[in-house]
């Protein structure tokens, strides 16, 4: 049976919101749908939210209880911190509750709830007692009425108000809304002295971008009045049916968590109004509150918004370009009695018109024939796009048309140009259909092979029977075939004409195929096998043997005989290294290095640095990959405030700085050839990499240093830095581990351009540019589709990509991914493995575009792409690096004629995290097994097997050394495994390939219908579709339909329970300190230099110039958290969607 809603005896308000850092943001989702069907109001924040902002909006918005997830660690800091600040604020009857499915331990949720915490579910209580008995229960305890108020000491309501007390403030909106008597009873507007604040009513469509607006409106005011407070009442519609709202204004806005706001959600509470009957009452208290200014922005339901008139000044309607015809302007009731308009998403197609047309109808409605219809106040914007100029007009119009009707004290200084919005397009406009025209050269390309094929068949055809009829085996030549010997019959002359006609039919490379193919049989016959990379020779053996003394093929090629069927097979497949790559992309692997990497990433640097030594030892390619801390994937530095301090170093390496780097990776010389270092980092990777490309930097540096005998005149100089300064020099903590020879600790502190000659430095850092290898993760497209690690404005995020980019074509960077185009955190979310394909694919040839619209060479940044995937078990697997091979060689072949490396599309696999379960833990590995079979089978480049305790806790030292072995068994004992293509010629490969081809053609033509991937993620038709994926995968799991072993068959005779962990591994007490201490020591060090590399790169990012060039200056001496501020001033914050 169904478990009914709650009904809720008073009106309840609930803040929902993901932790700090946490952009695990798919339960909060679910969960605050659910909370508000059942009949509560929900203030929504969405994911990455800090104590502080929680708490103050709970306080501002007065609300019964707190709904939190946190799923990235920190979780005992942080809702203790919670519970304190909200005891310190005089709000303790706020409820706290949270969940963060196995995250949180049982023994600490017990801990939490002992403290105070209301509740903390656990994965079992959503066993028992379901999603919707889960939400019963927290808003029962939540179910209160309104309390009374509690004025500070020594103070009247007025003279609190006065003060901007926000306690007051809330309690008497609240009292208002819900027990209207006792607010008439304490407040009497007409006590208050002041009654003169100005108002400025927001209205417009819904989805015109009005929360934007108003945040964009907001940032300029407090720039614009340094020492002004403001006020935000924001109105959105009530459910009739359940009496639950969402109140998602917030989620919206960057620039309301500031002293100087203050913003008030409130529900309609009736329906087919656009405000609260209340707004009057909530209005009255903020100008007794002595608010410089007070917007008030309704919920937008149609063209008759014009009851916001009765509460306001000066008034503002906002629409967007998308009207229809411009008799329907006629209809907006708000164009006869709006102050200004604003036609917002003015990047649409036909904005200029509408702009025109509203023009004239605001020129009509207020009976202005006698001026100019271009001096209307109607303005374009693009709220969405940071800085932009047709908002700064906006703004300063709005300021004044106040000023002019109230006599308000807001003069303003805010400094605007004339020139109109105009969109900075990532993608240029007549470039939106390049999904599309790739899908259509794709298809052209399998459609002329088919019809090469069918004529190469029929040339055999005519070949066979001219052999059966004269006795002799024709030659193939150059421009045909010659029959040698006898004299040719009459049918013979007659066939050998047919043949030259029909072959006429055939393309001249094609012919080259059909008679080379021999050759090529022969070649990988013969025992060696040669071939060039970049310029050099290789010689590979072809065989290997067996412990039978059979000699196993590491290429097989089929025993075609027939020509359509041999160039067919050489066109869509073909042998390893020849286009079009589906086999894979170099004729034999590389010897000596399997493709597996060495994941770590926990506590300080010194911790993953001994785990990098231990999981590499023995090794001849060191190739590391990182995992770092939430802290630093959200651009942040360690602080001792306890929702950062809790995070520092959990689920990865705490990294701030250049000396973090050096070591980190210290005792690998990051300029060896078998060395490559992998960077999981998206929204602040640009300054990542600044810091790693430093580090190799100072290692070679050092090698200069040694190998020319100035270790004690460099010391000496280091040692007066430190000395002058009072400073303790930097320092590895604790003893280096077995196989770190130092190499990156010599020059802690310094750089090397600081104790070398300027000449010097700058070869040694060209060299080290050229030399480098690995991968930076970066992809800022999939992190808005599908992982939440965005920081920076969507817009400024692609910039900083193409500006890496362009560093590295101009600085020679070869051997260093820019990128690396995922789609694992697509499949993690939820998608499929067409989904993830397409999705991620879409997104590569997204920055292709993009990169061209700068001008660059695609010969010179598309050796510089990599991409990313999942594998699971799914039949679509099998394929999903031979498909991304296939389409990108076609697409960059054909359509944008890049050269064979641009070609190739490298790709690393990471076996399922989805698919490792907390039941019967033990099974995973059976799973990672089958996913690396399939992975090292598909020819990828580089392979990480998750360990199969990950579902429950950071991998162990034993767990992680199993998770390795599956791949070197497979590699080096798994006899098939010696064969290099051995699913080629599979019936079953061949089909999948083809049908996971066409579906991901197929879904490109799909998102270019949306507007190509940025127009599409307008919209969030990729997180709509992955959220789809994956309910309906958790449908099938929950029900059975989808059998999972252990989970939901196969049960043990204890039910499979979920497994808790033995050992968690967290960072300790010593490294998080170690970790703050470095941070504040650098900046006592370098703060003259940090200030002056800070504003320089604000200034490049403003004059739009490389701000990667300027970053790897700036990353010397500045905080990864110094940096990622400076940055959001001049490029702005992301904005979080629902």
């Amino acid at each position: 049976m169904s478990i009914q809603p709650y009904q809720p005896k008073n009106k309840i308000k609930i803040i929902t919101a993901a932790a700090l850092f946490d952009g695990h943001d798919a339960a909060i989702n679910i969960m605050r749908r659910i909370i508000q069907s059942t009949g509560c109001e929900v203030v929504h924040l969405g994911h990455d939210k800090s104590v502080e902002d929680v708490v103050n909006t709970a306080i501002q918005e007065d609300a019964n209880a707190i709904a939190m997830t946190s799923y990235q660690g920190g979780h005992n800091e942080y809702f203790k911190y919670m519970y304190d600040l909200l005891q310190e604020k005089g709000a303790g009857h706020i409820r706290i509750v949270g969940g963060g499915g196995g995250v949180i331990l049982p023994s600490e949720i017990k801990e939490l709830m002992d403290y105070g915490i209301t509740r903390i579910y656990s994965p079992d209580d959503g066993r028992e007692l379901g999603l919707q008995g889960m939400i019963n229960d927290m808003v029962e305890k939540a179910d209160f009425p309104t309390p009374d108020l509690n004025l500070p000491e020594g103070k009247d309501i007025y003279q609190s108000l006065k003060d901007k007390d926000v306690t007051t403030i809330s309690r008497l909106i609240s009292l208002a809304e819900n027990r209207e008597e006792d607010f008439l009873k304490l407040f009497d507007f007409n006590k208050v002295e002041d009654k003169s604040v100005p108002v400025l009513g927001i209205t417009g469509t819904g989805g015109a971008g009005k929360s934007s607006m108003v945040d964009e409106l907001v940032r300029r005011f407090l720039i614009d009045f340094p020492e002004k407070n403001i006020a935000l009442i924001s109105v959105d519609p009530s459910k009739k049916k359940t009496g639950g709202a969402l109140l998602g204004d917030r989620i919206r806005m960057n620039s309301i968590n500031n002293p100087r706001v203050y913003m008030r959600s409130l529900a309609t509470r009736q329906s087919n109004l656009a405000l609260s009957k209340y707004v009057e009452e909530a209005i009255q208290v903020l100008k007794a509150a002595k608010y410089d200014l007070i917007i008030l922005e309704t919920s937008g339901i149609g063209q008759s918004d014009t009851e916001i008139l009765d509460h306001s000044d000066a008034s503002l309607y906002i629409m967007t370009p998308e009207f229809g015809a411009a008799t329907q302007l006629e209809k907006i009731d708000m164009l006869d009695f709006a102050d200004i308009v604003a036609i917002n998403k003015f990047d649409k197609r036909g904005a200029l018109d509408a702009l025109r047309d509203v023009k004239k109808q605001y020129q009509r409605n207020h009976n202005l024939w006698d001026v100019n219809p271009n001096e209307m106040p109607v303005f374009g914007t693009i709220a969405s796009q940071f800085n932009d100029p047709g908002t700064n007009q906006l703004y300063k119009a709005i300021i004044d048309k106040v000023v002019e009707k109230t006599g308000a004290d807001l003069a303003s200084t805010f400094e605007i140009t004339k020139e109109m919005s105009e969109k900075i397009f990532v993608i240029p406009p007549n470039r939106t259909r390049y999904l599309s025209e790739i899908a259509e050269n794709n298809r052209g390309y399998d459609a002329k092979t088919k019809t090469q094929k069918e004529v190469a068949q029929k040339l055999y055809g005519i070949y066979k029977t001219i052999e059966t009829i004269s006795g002799k085996i024709p030659v193939l030549t150059k421009h045909g075939i010659e029959i040698n010997g006898t004299e040719n019959t009459e049918l013979a002359k007659i066939l050998l004409a047919e043949f030259d006609k029909l072959k006429r039919d055939l393309d001249p490379y094609n012919w080259e195929v059909i008679t080379t193919w021999d050759e090529k049989v022969n070649k990988y016959k013969n025992p060696v096998y040669s071939f060039k990379v970049r310029d050099k020779e290789i010689k590979i053996k072809t065989h290997t043997e067996s412990l039978s003394h059979l000699q196993i093929p590491k290429v097989a090629l089929p025993k075609y005989e027939a020509w359509g069927d041999i160039l067919r097979w050489v066109l869509q497949e073909n042998v390893p290294g020849e286009f079009p790559f589906t086999s894979g992309l170099y004729p034999f692997k590389r010897e000596g290095e399997d493709p597996t990497r060495m994941f770590a990433g926990e506590g300080g640097p010194e911790r993953t640095n001994r785990r990098f030594h231990y999981v590499s030892k023995g090794m001849p390619a060191k190739r590391l990959s990182t995992a770092f801390d939430s802290v630093t994937l959200y651009g942040n530095d360690p602080g001792h405030r306890p929702d950062i301090y809790g995070k520092i170093g959990n689920a990865g390496v705490s990294i701030c700085c250049l000396d973090d780097a050096k070591k980190l990776y210290s005792g690998f010389d990051l300029s060896h050839p078998m060395t490559s270092v992998s960077m999981t980092i998206n929204g602040p990777a640009p300054m990542l990499l600044g810091f790693f490309m430093n580090a190799a930097i100072d290692q070679n540096c050092e090698k200069y240093i040694k190998e020319n005998n100035l270790e004690t005149e460099i010391e000496s100089k280091i040692k007066a830095i430190y000395e002058d300064k009072g400073l303790e020099r930097p320092r590895y903590n604790g003893e280096l581990p077995e196989g770190n020879d130092g190499l990156g600790l010599m020059l802690l502190g310094v750089t090397g351009d600081q104790v070398l000659p300027a000449d010097v430095y700058a070869e040694i850092k060209k060299n080290t540019l050229a030399q480098v290898r690995g991968t930076v993760q970066a992809d800022i497209l999939k992190e808005d589709q599908a992982q939440n690690t965005c920081i920076f404005s969507t817009e400024f995020a692609l910039r900083l990509m193409g500006d890496v980019q362009e560093y590295f074509i101009n600085n020679n960077v070869r051997n260093f991914y820019s990128v690396s185009i995922s789609g694992y955190h697509i499949a993690e979310a939820g998608a499929n493995p067409i989904t993830q394909l397409a999705f991620t694919l879409a997104n590569g040839f997204t920055y292709v575009e993009y990169y061209l619209s700068r001008g660059m060479d695609i010969n010179a940044f598309g050796p510089n792409l990599s991409f990313f995937f999942s594998n699971g078990i799914d039949p679509e697997y099998a394929v999903i690096g031979r498909v991304a091979r296939r389409i990108w060689a076609k697409a960059l072949k054909n359509k944008y004629g890049a050269n064979e490396r641009a070609q190739m599309l490298k790709y690393h696999i990471q076996t399922s995290g989805r698919s490792l379960h907390a039941q019967e833990i033990d099974f995973n590995d059976i799973r990672t097994t089958l996913q690396a079979l399939y992975a090292i089978y598909d020819n990828c480049n580089s392979l990480h097997t998750n360990a199969y305790d990950e579902a429950i806790t950071t991998p162990t030292e034993e767990s992680v050394r199993r998770a390795m072995a599956i791949q070197l068994i497979i590699n080096k004992e798994l006899g098939l495994a010696k064969n290099e293509n051995p699913i080629q010629g599979s019936f079953i490969i061949e089909e999948l390939t083809d049908l996971v081809e066409e579906a991901v053609l197929t879904e490109f033509d799909r998102i270019t219908e949306r507007g190509g991937v940025l127009g599409a993620m307008e919209t969030m038709y990729q997180r709509s579709k992955i959220q789809e994926e994956s309910l309906y995968y958790e449908t099938l799991k929950h029900n059975g339909d989808f059998p999972i072993i252990g989970v939901n068959t196969f049960l043990s005779s204890k039910g499979s329970p979920t497994v808790i962990p033995k050992e968690v591994i967290r960072a300790t007490e010593e490294e998080k300190q170690f970790q703050i201490n470095t941070k504040e020591n650098l900046h006592k060090a370098k703060a003259e230099e940090e200030q002056q590399q800070l504003t320089h790169i604000q200034q490049i990012a403003i004059n739009n110039k490389n701000i990667f060039e300027a970053l790897m200056d700036a990353t010397k001496v500045c905080s990864l958290g110094q940096i990622t501020d400076a940055l959001f001033e001049v490029g702005g914050q992301y904005r979080r969607n629902m």
